[in-house]
């Protein structure tokens, strides 16, 4: 990312990992952080599956995972391949056979668990099948399903037992040639989840996948998640996140691009500064915002809107924001353009006229970027 000169204190430096491909979105290196979510329809069912995937595409996942728990569901993976907007990585456990067949079946990468997959045998066979299809591979270490023989040595799940299980995976495959592969070193738990992903990031200089694994429901998972990978995005380390959450993929998809644009390492979409409303409010600011959320989704260009009640905070915030609205009294308040107070407009109308004020500056956004390429 770009240094920021005049406020240092916004720098995020980035550890330096090589970069791999997942179909055509690469991994690491200096490439954006890429977004992933899962499917959770039965991959048997092709069409379902096929809308989930591209619900999450629409929303900005840059990769979807589907499970691939038996035989029928890697036949219904090369389907969803074909139909797919995205790369897909086939998320394999147990049956390594699913792995080979999900790499023949056109997967971009295969998500592999080595400690419940079987012997190093058959790892290697699953290594061979994605070499012969050019198919990367993440290794997904989890605290919940560790090997015995660390959890002998180690007592318990630790951060020390999760990086040498990760290091023995990258181990076998290194030795077998193979380096287009990420790992994940994923907890439930935010502090062991942090410490395991610090000390696998100073092991390798594989890419990383972010995840705090069963974070919960969609409030408390957001809040682990954001807590969890936002210190370790801060700290420079990954580079593909997904957010775990027990709710619509779609939800896992915006948050974890609500968590990148908060540190400013991904744009996408308008970002919506608001205030949480107070008895100085001039409109309905919590209504406001909802409806806004909801009518400004289809803009993709990054760009800023402040929504602020009252005149405290409106006129500053609007200095740093591509639109912005600001109650004031009367029934009405001012509309922001570029930082600067541009006119009035009257709250039963400003709803409907900040979506035209923002998605008139997104084509502008959008026609500019054009003629600068």
């Amino acid at each position: 990312m770009s240094l920021n000169h005049v406020r240092p204190w916004r720098n995020i430096y980035r550890r330096k990992s090589r970069q791999i491909m997942v179909g055509n979105v690469p991994v690491g290196g200096d490439a954006p952080i890429a977004v992933q979510t899962m499917t959770n329809t039965l991959t048997t069912d092709v069409a379902a599956t096929v809308a989930q995937v591209q619900a999450a595409a629409e929303a900005g996942a840059d990769i979807v995972r589907v499970s691939v728990p038996d035989e029928a569901s890697s036949k219904a993976l090369k389907e969803i391949v074909r139909e797919s907007p995205v790369p897909i990585v086939a998320d394999i456990h147990f049956h390594y056979r699913r792995g080979i067949e999900s790499a023949e079946a056109g997967a971009a990468c295969l998500r592999i668990n080595p400690g419940n997959i079987g012997d190093e045998k058959r790892v290697k066979e699953v290594i061979k099948a994605a070499r012969d299809h050019n198919c990367s591979i993440r290794i997904g270490v989890n605290a919940g399903s560790l090997e015995k023989h660390l959890l002998e040595k180690y007592g318990e799940p630790c951060p020390e037992a999760m990086v040498e299980s990760g290091l023995e995976h990258i181990r076998i495959l290194e030795d077998n040639d193979f380096h287009n592969f990420k790992i994940s070193v994923k907890a439930s738990d935010v502090f062991l989840s942090a410490a395991a992903y610090q000390g696998i990031a100073e092991a390798t200089d594989a890419p990383i996948h972010l995840g705090i694994t069963e974070a919960g429901g969609l409030v408390s998972g957001t809040i682990k998640s954001a807590i969890g990978l936002g210190n370790l995005l801060w700290m420079g380390i990954g580079d593909t996140i997904r957010v775990s959450l027990s709710a619509d993929p779609v939800e896992e998809v915006k948050v974890g691009y609500e968590i990148l644009k908060s540190l400013g390492l991904r744009h996408r979409g308008v970002n919506i500064i608001s205030c949480p409303s107070c008895a100085r409010q001039g409109f309905d600011v919590i209504k406001t915002v909802e409806a806004l959320e909801h009518r400004l989704e289809h803009i993709k260009t990054p760009m800023s809107l402040s929504i602020i009640g009252c005149v405290v905070n409106g006129p500053g915030e609007a200095l740093m924001t591509d639109v912005g609205f600001t109650g004031g009294g009367a029934g009405s308040g001012m509309v922001y353009l570029a930082g600067k107070a541009s006119h009035k407009m009257s709250n039963d109308q400003m709803i409907d006229h900040i979506v035209e004020e923002v998605e008139k500056k997104a084509a502008e956004l959008d026609a500019a970027a054009e003629a600068a390429e």
